[in-house]
């Protein structure tokens, strides 16, 4: 193997660690009610599932997804994870201590509350301030604020990453 094949790796995660901004997410988010606005809702007790088509808003605190169609999983008595589709999909949210929103869109976005991991797939990409990451699979983990993409996600693209300098 060549020596410059073995430390890409290495490089590549030292420039995530220096470069990209944490980004927890707002601590009282998960707190806050879910609430969806769509065009229409079909809800199955039965099989735990309700869902909103046609230009569906989900707000949660500083979320805000935006999709074409929302399946939301229930387990009894509340939510347990959040499908949602688009041309593409599009989340923010404002991290704690931070004035600029983590901003991400895909085809896919697969929303789990209890782990507060969001998938990104199909044309995923994330902007964490002036940095940008994007893989046909990114997976973020809110709570621990942290990014994996492309093949560290079990995706299958290569990643593409633009770190910003920092401010002088």
């Amino acid at each position: 193997m060549n020596p410059d094949c073995r430390t890409l790796p290495l490089l590549v995660g030292l420039l995530f660690s220096l470069g990209a901004p944490a980004a927890s997410a707002l601590t009282s988010d998960k707190d806050q009610p879910i609430n969806i606005v769509a065009d229409s809702v079909d809800i199955d007790e039965g099989r735990g599932t309700s869902t909103y088509t046609g230009n569906v808003e989900i707000n949660q605190g500083t979320i805000r997804v935006n999709a074409d169609k929302v399946v939301v999983l229930h387990k009894p008595g509340q939510p347990r994870a959040i499908d949602a589709t688009g041309k593409p999909a599009r989340f923010r949210q404002l991290p704690d201590n931070s004035k600029q929103y983590v901003k991400g869109s895909a085809h896919t976005l697969h929303y789990r509350l209890d782990s507060e991991e969001l998938v990104l797939t199909g044309d995923a990409r994330l902007n964490q301030g002036k940095d940008r990451f994007a893989s046909d699979r990114i997976v973020y983990d809110r709570s621990r604020a942290v990014v994996k993409a492309g093949a560290a996600a079990q995706g299958k693209d290569r990643v593409r990453v633009t770190i910003q300098p920092g401010q002088r």
